[in-house]
């Protein structure tokens, strides 16, 4: 079910975000990207029809949105991309090994005791100026036909998991609570997403 919903709506639905990420992000030619919990790899796929010069690894726990994102790329025949099925809780990676990493709705799905640990690994993952992207459900959800959509499908899937990320403040107190200053935020989709950069200063 849960795969079914990003691949078939979720992806969909989000198009034009992925769009707004990649230039929100001002990443160059050749910076190296990692996707946190990057699903079935869209953002990953977006990035490099814009810019087909960077490098993006995304890594996902659950093995069937890797396989829906490794069957993807071979049809779209990209090579400077990778995805790897492993936790993002301990990433297999050297400390400064990308000038980016990003996690798009994911923390809201994640147990709170987990969440400081991923931002930590992807601290320690990024250069020193290099940049953190976050992208959430804004808190409170605005009241809109949209916001009540996600929720359905939402709840579906982890009713009080959501429940408590919206309950909590979202994205804005998760990065008060990992002492992480906004460079600057943006709100899609009337206000339901947060679009988040951050430098990371270790």
């Amino acid at each position: 079910m849960i795969i079914l919903n990003y691949s078939n709506i979720i992806d969909p639905l989000l198009k034009d975000v992925r769009r707004f990420i990649v230039r929100f992000s001002e990443a160059k030619d050749r910076d190296k990207i990692l996707d946190v919990c990057c699903g079935t790899g869209d953002q990953g796929f977006y990035f490099l029809k814009l810019k087909p010069k960077i490098n993006f690894t995304g890594v996902d726990i659950n093995p069937g949105m890797i396989k829906i994102a490794q069957k993807r790329k071979d049809k779209f025949g990209f090579k400077n991309i990778s995805f790897l099925n492993i936790d993002a809780v301990k990433l297999p990676f050297a400390n400064d090994s990308f000038d980016f990493a990003l996690i798009s709705l994911g923390l809201h799905e994640t147990e709170k005791k987990l969440r400081k640990l991923i931002i930590f690994e992807m601290k320690r993952v990024v250069k020193k100026n290099g940049f953190l992207i976050f992208v959430d459900f804004s808190s409170p959800l605005p009241k809109n036909i949209i916001s009540l959509f996600i929720k359905t499908i939402e709840y579906s899937v982890d009713k009080e998991r959501f429940k408590e990320y919206l309950k909590s403040g979202g994205l804005p107190e998760i990065l008060k609570d990992n002492k992480l200053n906004p460079k600057k935020t943006s709100f899609l989709m009337s206000g339901l997403i947060n679009v988040t950069k951050v430098r990371n200063t270790k």
